[in-house]
């Protein structure tokens, strides 16, 4: 794991402010390249081959081609096997070289040999051209802008920012985030003119004329989902044996490797695997506990930690701390973000810092492909009532309960979006609803409506491939880079995710009981009591409560009260005001809705303060 930065002309003092920047993505050293048409920069945090030889940028043997890359190709042994047989010759035991020589090997094509996470560029001087690439889900980032003297790239957008960019906001990115929440799923960033390379991308950027292309290297076929007609016998045991070999990939480093652990079924799976693996291996979690809270998961994570003899640590941040540490908060994540959750895993890899830990196991991925999240519910349901599958009907409604408020304008907004009236007079009411906003263009609004349908599978792909994974990796990037951390998602190892998406629905949600095939797989690794939760969780944090605390509250009003505040365009200084009174005065059941409000609106505005009012960029 590590931060690159490139562009497309020569400057030792440039690249070297940039890797200076991004420090914190590589502490263990610093390196660059550079000749009359490009300055590579790379900054390393050793896990593969410490040695002096896993340096980057690192070449081929005549120097003809050079990389840097960020991230981990699990398989990389299995390819170099290969690679010598063909004759070629290594210098070291790193991912990197195999980069390299896959590179000379098969070309662009050699990403679709390599199982892991990746962003990297290839600099290949024989052709005159630079190779970017992104792994299939987009665990690792990759962003770029187009200056007036050619191409700047970086891992993080600090890196991008220390050339002389002029920072405007993305208006649409920013309504986007405001009206749905929605960020990362658009190659635009909140910056105009910073994009992202999207996930399962490539780009060639020809040096000679300055043009770039990018392409689709991988794509999770849509069409075959859920048509595997595989029994769910066979489907549990292909699923645990995938599932137990992407962690044993996982596993792989010269340092010592441990685990966050929420309490849920994904992550202790995979602290159970871990043990099952190695049963003598010192194993570290870190959590997140709120002892005395609704949300807390202490007793499952004691529960994980006893039965798999591994050390646990855990961390209780209060409304002091977030205070404290909001404005690296928002340094480190660049771009707003969804909820104050994210504190919370800022923390835990926080803590992992702090206990020495260099590579940590998480189980993002596995809601969006097994159907983990409440919401999903709705779509199996109508599924259920299009094939009258009465049963199934009956258990699903019984798992809702209480919760079908949405389920009437679920169906037809996305009716409308199917006839192309989503822009009709039931959005503009439900828009009518946000008079805090100004400015607003509701043609130039994301739909995701299209996407989904009434179809389970097409949901988890959408949630997969733009709505939910994008955003959550570039969490788990952001926050585990900044406190130089690796790391890494067995659940969305490409080989699991594609047997999950190919399978029926009825085999995600049965008889109203989420991750259903998931559990059958997981039987007598992962304890009954853990596999038998059905409430959802992850690393939340009491965001309510944060926000009504007197200090929170003294801060946001001080943020929203300022003529800073009243000056932007993208909202109504009276009305925001409103909504907090509003805010403070409703019982706990209607705070939820104003917190995720208030909290978009207070994380604009500190964004705007930190990135686009201020020219003050630097590393955490």
């Amino acid at each position: 794991m590590c931060g690159i930065n490139g562009f497309t002309w020569k400057d030792e003092s440039l690249i070297e402010k940039m890797n200076h920047s991004l420090r914190h993505r590589g502490p263990d050293d610093q390196n660059i390249y550079v000749d009359d048409n490009i300055s590579l920069g790379h900054c390393r945090l050793s896990i593969i081959d410490l040695s002096f030889a896993g340096r980057q940028p690192k070449s081929n043997e005549d120097g003809s081609i050079w990389i840097i890359f960020n991230g981990e190709i699990y398989n990389f042994q299995e390819i170099r096997a290969i690679l010598e047989k063909n004759g070629h010759k290594f210098s070291s035991n790193t991912d990197t070289e195999v980069i390299v020589h896959a590179y000379e090997e098969w070309g662009t094509d050699c990403v679709e040999r390599f199982n892991g996470m990746w962003a990297f560029a290839i600099y290949d001087k024989s052709r005159n051209i630079i190779f970017f690439s992104r792994d299939r889900f987009g665990v690792k980032p990759l962003y770029f802008y187009r200056h007036e003297k050619g191409l700047v790239f970086s891992s993080e957008i600090k890196g991008l920012l220390q050339h002389n960019i002029t920072r405007v906001p993305n208006d649409k990115a920013v309504y986007d985030f405001l009206i749905l929440g929605f960020v990362d799923h658009l190659p635009e960033t909140f910056f105009q003119g910073i994009d992202r390379l999207m996930p399962g991308e490539s780009m060639i950027y020809e040096l000679t004329r300055g043009t770039m292309k990018k392409f689709r290297w991988y794509d999770l076929d849509s069409k075959m989902m859920g048509t595997n007609k595989i029994s769910e016998k066979e489907a549990a045991k292909k699923i645990r044996e995938l599932f137990i070999d992407s962690v044993r990939y996982r596993l792989i480093s010269d340092v010592p490797v441990g685990s966050c652990l929420s309490g849920g079924i994904d992550s202790s799976a995979i602290v159970y695997a871990m043990r099952k693996l190695n049963e003598t291996i010192e194993i570290k979690t870190f959590s997140l506990i709120f002892p005395g809270k609704k949300l807390d998961e202490s007793e499952y994570i004691n529960e994980v930690v006893k039965a798999t003899k591994v050390e646990g640590n855990s961390v209780c941040p209060t409304t002091e701390d977030l205070i404290r540490d909001l404005n690296d908060l928002i340094q480190t994540q660049e771009e707003p973000f969804g909820s104050m959750s994210i504190y919370g895993q800022y923390k835990v890899m926080e803590l992992a810092h702090e206990n020495d830990m260099k590579v940590l196991l998480d189980g993002q991925g596995s809601d969006e492909i097994f159907a983990g999240y409440f919401i999903y519910y709705k779509y199996y349901l109508f599924e259920s009532l299009f094939h009258l599958q009465t049963k199934e009907i009956e258990k699903t409604s019984k798992a809702i309960k209480n919760k079908l408020n949405d389920l009437i304008l679920f169906p037809v907004m996305t009716i409308l979006s199917k006839m192309g009236l989503s822009e009709g007079p039931l959005k503009n009411v439900w828009l009518s609803r946000m008079k805090y906003l100004k400015g607003l263009d509701k043609n130039k609004l994301a739909n995701p409506l299209k996407d989904r349908g009434f179809d389970l599978n097409r949901a988890l792909y959408s949630d997969l491939t733009r709505y939910s994974i994008p955003q959550l990796l570039r969490y788990e990037d952001k926050n585990s880079m900044r406190w130089s951390i690796e790391s890494r998602v067995p659940f969305l190892d490409y080989r699991l995710v594609e047997l999950a998406m190919s399978l029926p629905s009825c085999y995600k949600i049965r008889k109203g009981t989420t991750k259903y095939i998931l559990r059958k797989a997981l039987k007598d690794l992962v304890s009954d009591r853990i596999l038998g939760r059905r409430d959802k969780i992850g690393f939340a944090t009491p965001d309510v409560d944060w926000l009504i605390s007197p200090a929170f509250n003294e801060m946001a009003k001080e943020i929203l009260k300022s003529n800073k505040f009243k000056s932007r365009k993208y909202w109504a200084q009276d009305e925001v005001l409103h909504l907090v009174d509003e805010h403070l005065g409703k019982d706990c059941n209607h705070r939820k809705n104003y917190s995720n409000v208030l909290w978009r609106i207070i994380n604009v505005e500190l964004w705007l303060r930190s990135f686009i009012d201020s020219d003050a960029i630097d590393a955490a």
